[in-house]
This record gives C-alpha cells, structure tokens and sequence, in this order.
C-alpha cells in the first residue's frame, strides 16, 4: 500500500495531537505529515487553501468556522477531508461513520466525512450488535462526560479546580464549563433548546439514528459533565424489537468489532483512558419486563475512539478499498 501525504488543522489541540499519535501507533502508511493552525509557528503552518492544497487528506480538529470556511473548497478540488467538527455531520448525501458500524455507508464518490459526536461514536458502538441480533425500539441514555470533551480548556479548567480545593485555595470561577467541575456533576453540555434539551443531547440522538440506519429510533439522552479527564461513560437503556435474552446480547457483543464485553464484574473511565475500544459491562434484563428491555453501561475514550481514533480509522477504510 502506497503511502498518502496528510495535513492536520488544528494539530497543536488536543484532538490534533491524538491524530498524530493515533497515526503513528496504527502504522497507517503516511508520507508528508503537515502542520497546521490558526497561526504560524515552530513547525506549524497558517491555515490557508494554497497551504492545504497539496494534501490529498486533510484532517480538521480544530473550529467549525474553519470547516466551514476550508472543507467545501479542498473536496471541490478533490481532497479527501476528514472532519472533527460538527459542520457537516447532518447534511444529507454525507456519512457519518464508525467504520466498525457502518463501513458500507462509504462509497467511492464520497470526499467528506464528519467525526461524529464522541459520545454518539461510543453509544452506537455498543448498540449496533444489539440492533443486528434483535433491533432496537427505543434508547435512553443517561451520560457522564470527560472534560477532554471541551478540549484543552476544559481539562485545564478541571486541573486548576482540583489543585485549588485540594490545596484549600480559593478557586476560579468557571469560565468552559456552566459550573465548576472539580468535585462535581454538571447536567449541561451545550445550551437549552425551548423544550430544555442540550445541544449535546439534540446531537447525541441526531447522529445516533443517523450511524444507526435508523432514522425514526426513539432515543433520548440526558448528558452530564463529569470530573473524569478524558473518557466517557454512558447507562443506557434500552427496548428491542424482538424478545431476545442477556445471553444472546453477550454473545453478539463478544463477536463484535470494536467492543471488549466484560460478562462480570465493571469496567470504569480511568481503566481504559488512552485506548481505542468500546468497553460494555452490566448487560441485564428489566425484572419485569418482557425479554424486550434490558440495561447496559459503557465506556470509552473520547479523545481516541470518540475522535482522533476514528478518524484515523475512516482514512485506513479509504486506503484498504483503494479509494484514496
């Protein structure tokens, strides 16, 4: 496999700097690695067209305005883009992909792909072998989010809080988050619509159907902010079309790709921190139900599997068909 010259914009951020790693440790066969910002300096370039030109693949980490203002224009010249940013993740024609999910969403006519929400790539992650075996009617989840999901400011914010109490200091207001972090849950990401959703969770059931195939799914998430750096957990439950048991569930989430089961015992946030699979513990059936609803609880890093990971993973499916 021939290698492919890449540009990163947004690669001094955090989702930026895990691409690179993420390209490194996965070996994907890249050439020329460049380096862009929103200003120059040691080996970073300015955002610009001409600068992004050359580059057959261009990663975004960095602000919509900036996919907004580059992508159109690079997959007009026919780049590939690969897009962190939520710009073009609803817009018809374009999918959204978990390549262990989805993969035959991707066609060769297509140039731009959305990273979907890192909370919605984990969720569909561990529902989708639930969806193959025994479909699903309905999705509530209830999330707990890492502050890596705000970017750098939001991990630093958390760090100040959490040295400022510990050392009975005075500590700053919050200025990324609507309350301070460290020890505490905030139930908010994003502002309120009139009905009081967030806009994490408008998007976390948007994308969801969407990577899912399963436009009219009733879902409905409550996203909170949790003092955990940089992976997300989420309780989810869950009705499925078919009656189905715990067993069958196990046995289709052990043979899929992307998902480490755990059928005892529990998996926590800070076990899998810096690692790229979907983690599922706690599958159980409602006591009273009818072999249709059941509870699971999920984990997984939201800076790699729920961005930079994916990513990565989009432009290896390219390559493996030929289509870069």
């Amino acid at each position: 496999m021939s290698s492919v010259d890449v540009a990163i914009v947004g690669a001094t951020g955090v989702v930026g700097e895990t691409i690179l790693r993420v390209l490194e440790e996965r070996r994907v066969p890249v050439g020329r690695v460049g380096r862009f910002a929103s200003r120059a300096r040691d080996g970073v370039e300015a955002t610009s067209l001409d600068a992004l030109a050359p580059y057959p693949v261009v990663f975004f980490a960095s602000t919509e305005d900036a996919s907004a203002e580059y992508a159109p224009a690079l997959v007009e010249r026919g780049a590939v883009v690969i897009d962190n940013s939520a710009t073009f993740r609803m817009a018809p024609h374009v999918p959204l992909v978990i390549p262990e999910v989805n993969p035959d969403d991707v066609t060769r006519a297509h140039r731009l792909f959305p990273v979907a929400n890192c909370t919605a790539i984990i969720l569909c992650t561990a529902l989708a072998p639930i969806r193959d075996v025994a479909g699903l009617r309905t999705v509530r989840v209830a999330t707990y989010q890492a502050a890596s999901g705000a970017g750098r400011a939001g991990l630093d914010e958390l760090l100040a809080g959490e040295r400022a109490l510990a050392l009975g200091e005075d500590e700053a207001p919050a200025q990324v988050f609507p309350r301070p972090l460290a020890r505490n849950v905030v139930p908010q990401i994003g502002s309120f619509d009139a009905s009081g959703f967030s806009g994490e969770e408008r998007k976390v059931r948007e994308e969801a159907r969407k990577m899912l195939g399963l436009p009219e799914l009733r879902l409905s998430a409550t996203t909170v902010r949790v003092p955990v750096r940089t992976a997300h957990s989420e309780a989810v439950w869950f009705a499925t079309e078919r009656a189905t048991s715990v067993d069958a569930l196990a046995a289709a989430l052990e043979r899929a790709p992307g998902v480490v089961f755990h059928r005892d015992g529990i998996v926590t946030p800070r076990e899998v921190e810096g690692t790229d699979l979907v983690h599922v513990a706690r599958v159980r059936a409602e006591e009273d139900g009818a072999g249709d609803e059941f509870v699971l609880w999920c984990v997984g890093d939201q800076l790699r599997k729920g961005a930079a990971t994916n990513a990565v993973q989009i432009l290896e499916l390219l390559l493996e068909r030929g289509y870069v």
